[in-house]
């Protein structure tokens, strides 16, 4: 569902974030490291103020586009954080362009209302459901660095340009681990407690979205259980987080994005 009519102050705040955002990117070249890390921390502040107003104003929506510009938020808070410890992180224009495309998609698509009949905790549930995209989608840019940082040294290029392949490896599955559990949390409290965050006739089903999710479940448990006891490593490891991700992407957003764009209806 696109919004027909936003609240000016959503409009204003999504515009303010998204400029922040792309200006950095756009001008790559020209915008020293210091005054991109300033743009991109105004940005971000720009960003949360958008979403406070999406889910935690007076008429609460959410949906696919929502989902993945507080995935993007979370990613950008992290990133900030690592690029303080390890300031030879790159991605400056990378994390600048999907987080201006967020904004303006979560602007543009904020999915429907939430349900009326709805338990107050069911915001925790969502958190704890979009805090494992986060860190999933952390653990992916991550194990994307690593592969750019393992063709470095394959090619003999210079390695000190980035992060050691050891601290990106150990920092991917930490992600990984950390995703896993909040995952592990958020189908848990599903499981059991469906009804009481939904309301009446919410309970669990064998959907696609449970499904998809339970399979990125299996995926990522196998991943952690092949690592610890077979010593994956490298390109098998990081292509099977590809596809834990990308069955946990479809679980929900997919799900989500057809049900609003392609069907034109909220679930």
């Amino acid at each position: 569902m696109i919004l027909a009519s936003a609240p000016p102050l959503s409009l204003i705040l999504s515009v303010l974030a998204a400029a922040a955002y792309a200006w950095p990117a756009i001008r790559t070249a020209r915008v020293n490291e210091g005054a991109a890390r300033v743009w991109v921390a105004a940005a971000w502040v720009l960003h949360g103020a958008v979403l406070a107003i999406t889910l935690l104003g007076d008429s609460p929506h959410f949906g696919f586009a929502t989902a993945m510009s507080v995935t993007a938020w979370l990613v950008a808070a992290v990133y900030a954080v690592e690029s303080q410890i390890f300031p030879q992180l790159p991605t400056r224009w990378t994390l600048c362009v999907v987080g201006a495309a967020a904004v303006l998609a979560g602007f543009f698509f904020p999915g429907g209302p939430m349900p009326v009949t709805a338990s107050a905790w069911l915001a925790v549930h969502l958190a704890f459901g979009v805090a494992c995209y986060g860190l999933f989608g952390i653990a992916v840019v991550h194990a994307w660095f690593m592969t750019r940082a393992e063709a470095r040294i394959r090619h003999a290029q210079d390695p000190h340009s980035g992060l050691p392949l050891l601290t990106l490896e150990r920092l991917t599955y930490r992600f990984v681990g950390a995703g896993f559990v909040l995952l592990s949390a958020t189908l848990l409290a599903g499981f059991l407690f469906s009804e009481s965050l939904y309301g009446h006739g919410h309970a669990w089903r064998w959907d696609h979205k449970t499904v998809l999710s339970s399979l990125a479940w299996l995926t990522f448990a196998g991943l952690l259980v092949g690592r610890s006891f077979f010593g994956w490593r490298g390109k098998r490891a990081v292509h099977v987080l590809y596809a834990g991700s990308a069955l946990l992407l479809l679980a929900y957003v997919g799900s989500r994005f057809v049900m609003e764009i392609v069907l034109g209806r909220t679930p």
